[in-house]
């Protein structure tokens, strides 16, 4: 299974006794106990690394997945929860076969920082009852409870309670940043647990007892008729568990040379690791962002890692479960709130709030919503706004400017700047308010043979198409427009109507509009809605913007050749659709 297994055992070994206190905080943060946490653990964590697409993922309970669980319990009671993770391991199994997994490389950045932010302070939140030694009060929203416990607290302070929780966290953060490579966690919890014992500190409340094994297997908990109700929590589970599932896999694909994980396979490993653990009584787990770091950067290389992790877990529920009894509940609230402060990492929430405007309001946004929100409203709230952001800013590129149209070698067009005359701004303009080019583009109403190309960029779609659109279709004193497309990204519905819409308008005051450079791919659009055989008539629509011009040349020339009562010298020429029109004589075929 791997190239270098002593390096994943030991690899294994060292997430476990980092993972040992996380599981047991998460399993308590949950409602459920301890047991719960190491069950999910155990289960969790060996059959998603056997079934996950990620080589180097570990999995259990963690701190997002427990702030979405307390409410559970609170209004459905542990049976609730395991329904519910049941029910989430089948929906991930169903978006795996739907292969969803891929959809996560569309989540925006400011988003998931956002969540995380927004996480670690609801961890932190979460853990102030048992960092207080205080009973944890009644409701269901974390800043409700946070200051309920914080009353209590004052009203009759366990200060043996506090003292152990910020010395347990105080060692965790300022060892690892002295020796990054000790785990700290599980030495501040032993110390703690011995000081406890040695000193028998009353304040120091203990887990209780731990059965020693896991339970038996079992549907016991599994009531049909609550189903329908517990659907709507299941998808919040479910949502969760892959979001951060894919995300975790995603950051250990980065720290580690030569992986690459399968989506769709994960989220697959990951329905199999939940259906399953509910029936050990383990919670609902996903992906552990922190342990997975932890595997990688000991020097995992292979399943066995993540496999050794929950056998080592598995030894310790059934070896030492007197012992880890014992642990102070301050002890665990200390290890969760330093872990909830290394979540945040602060460089990357600076780089989000100062790249653009848009990625700091969705970032704030995302995580004000996460904390007073539920988390998987918060996500879609985050996806909703930078959605709306991203088509603003996307619409912002369309325009619609006035081009040289001799810049590409274009002929000479009477009429034109070349020619002496102005060509007219879009109307609005200060150009075309005060009068453009030499002789004023807004007196150029009654000259014969003008022409003026205007270049339309970006997405022509219903963010931004009217708006882009809407002045050129006010155009007034020429005779012709050239409209050059080659550098439209994409057309809709939408911006094929307003295109056929500008079309209509100018022809209406006269005007012969000509296109160039339509794409393939966006004639469908266009024909679709009639906007292609608007263009196509009498010849409007061409390949190049050379063959445009000289189009319009051809027009000017027989236009002013009517007017001053002569004969066309090209006589004329079978035209498209069967009709006559007038064609330009050879001296002038070939200057086109």
């Amino acid at each position: 299974m791997a190239r270098a297994p002593r390096r994943d055992l030991l690899a294994g070994l060292t997430v476990a006794i980092v993972a040992l206190p996380l599981a047991l905080g998460f399993g308590v943060a949950s409602g459920l106990g301890a047991e719960a946490g190491l069950a999910t653990a155990v289960v969790a964590g060996a059959l998603a690394a056997v079934f996950g697409g990620s080589n180097l993922q570990v999995s259990g309970p963690t701190g997002a997945m427990t702030v979405v669980l307390v409410p559970i319990v609170a209004e459905y009671g542990p049976g609730g929860v395991l329904t519910v993770g049941l029910m989430a391991g089948g929906l991930l199994i169903v978006l795996a076969l739907l292969r969803a997994g891929r959809s996560m490389r569309y989540v925006p950045a400011p988003v998931v920082e956002g969540f995380t932010f927004g996480i670690a302070c609801v961890i932190a939140l979460q853990q102030v009852p048992n960092a207080l030694g205080v009973a944890a009060p009644e409701g269901d929203k974390v800043l409700v409870v946070a200051w309920r416990a914080v009353g209590e607290f004052v009203g009759g302070p366990n200060w043996t309670a506090l003292a152990i929780t910020v010395g347990v966290a105080g060692l965790m953060l300022a060892g690892a940043r002295l020796f990054p490579g000790v785990p700290f966690s599980v030495v501040a919890v032993v110390a703690a647990t011995l000081a406890a014992q040695l000193f028998r500190l009353d304040g120091a409340t203990p887990i209780g007892a731990l059965p020693a094994g896991l339970p038996a297997p079992s549907l016991g908990f599994l009531d049909v008729s609550a189903v329908g109700s517990l659907l709507a929590p299941a998808v919040a589970v479910a949502a969760l568990a892959a979001l951060e599932s894919l995300l975790s896999a995603t950051v250990a694909d980065g720290m580690a040379a030569g992986q690459k994980h399968d989506p769709d396979r994960e989220l697959f490993g990951q329905g199999i690791a939940n259906l399953a653990a509910p029936l050990f009584g383990g919670v609902p787990a996903t992906a552990a962002i922190a342990r997975t770091a932890v595997n990688v950067r000991t020097g995992a290389g292979s399943r066995l890692a993540a496999l050794t992790h929950a056998a080592v877990l598995a030894v310790i529920v059934f070896a030492a479960a007197p012992l880890v009894s014992r642990i102070p509940l301050a002890a665990l609230a200390g290890v969760l709130l330093a872990t909830a402060v290394r979540m945040v990492e602060v460089g990357a929430l600076r780089a989000m709030a100062r790249a653009t405007r848009s990625d700091a309001v969705v970032l704030v946004l995302t995580a004000v919503a996460t904390l007073v929100l539920d988390l998987v409203l918060a996500v879609v709230i985050g996806l909703a706004v930078a959605g709306l952001l991203a088509l603003r800013a996307v619409a912002a590129e369309a325009r619609v400017d006035r081009v040289d149209p001799y810049g590409d070698g274009g002929p000479e067009l009477p009429g034109s700047e070349a020619y002496g005359d102005g060509v007219p701004e879009l109307p609005g303009s200060p150009a075309y308010e005060g009068g453009g080019g030499a002789d004023g583009g807004g007196e150029l109403a009654g000259r014969a043979g003008q022409v003026v190309a205007y270049r339309v960029e970006g997405p022509l779609f219903f963010a931004g198409a009217h708006r882009s659109l809407l002045r050129l279709g006010e155009i007034s004193g020429v005779r012709v427009v050239i409209l050059r497309m080659c550098r439209v990204t994409t057309v809709d519905a939408t911006g094929a109507l307003a295109l056929k819409d500008t079309v209509h308008r100018l022809n209406g005051r006269g005007i012969v509009v000509l296109a160039s450079g339509i794409r393939p791919g966006q004639r469908r659009a266009l024909e679709s809605v009639g906007a292609l055989e608007l263009l196509r008539r009498e010849g409007r629509e061409y390949a190049t913007a050379s063959e445009a011009f000289g189009a319009a040349r051809e027009r000017l020339a027989v236009a002013g050749a009517a007017r001053g009562g002569g004969a066309v010298a090209a006589g004329t020429g079978p035209g498209r659709g069967g009709r006559d029109v007038p064609v330009a004589a050879p001296a002038e075929e070939a200057a086109r």
